[in-house]
């Protein structure tokens, strides 16, 4: 990174890596999460809930690529090895063992409440210490904050035909 970069950061730089490296582990455990779950979806509304999952997937490997370039430019490098994403993550990892469409949404709406945590704490410490980072996160934390939207929205939906179904 170059050296006025990194200057104009008003918070320890490698505190702010750390924590970026943990949000780094943190989209990519998701992105799996979600493309895996969007292959492997069963239930009633699959194709609705499997391309909603396969669109989170892409968006959360986008936020991933954006981490891991904010974290070279600070100087540092992401986890290179995908087996210490766990002892990194903030928000672990749910596997999709369990298919059915419900499981899934809930499963992922929980993953996306961690992730809004995750970013919320982290626009609050870049707030007026970080610009660059700051602004990152917030593109971040908008796409999370729909991501929980959407699937909220799918699980309601989903209820509702259950309830339907029973009538």
């Amino acid at each position: 990174m170059g050296s006025k970069g990194r200057e104009i950061i008003g918070m320890d730089v490698n505190e702010l890596l750390e924590l970026l490296r943990k949000a780094f582990c943190d989209e990519w455990l998701a992105y799996y999460q979600y493309w895996l779950g969007a292959k492997l979806v069963k239930g009633p509304m699959k194709d609705a809930v499997g391309a909603e999952l396969l669109q989170h997937a892409t968006e959360e490997l986008a936020h991933a690529d954006m981490v891991a370039l904010r974290i070279i430019q600070l100087g540092g490098t992401p986890v290179t090895k995908p087996e210490e994403w766990y002892h990194h993550t903030n928000c672990g990892y749910e596997a999709p063992d369990d298919p059915f469409v419900k499981v899934l949404l809930e499963q992922n709406i929980k993953g996306e409440q961690c992730a809004i945590g995750v970013y919320k704490r982290l626009l609050d410490i870049t707030r007026e210490k970080d610009p660059i980072t700051y602004n990152m996160v917030l593109t971040i934390l908008q796409q999370e904050i729909e991501h929980e939207e959407d699937l909220q929205a799918l699980l309601e939906d989903y209820d509702l035909l259950v309830r339907a179904m029973k009538e």
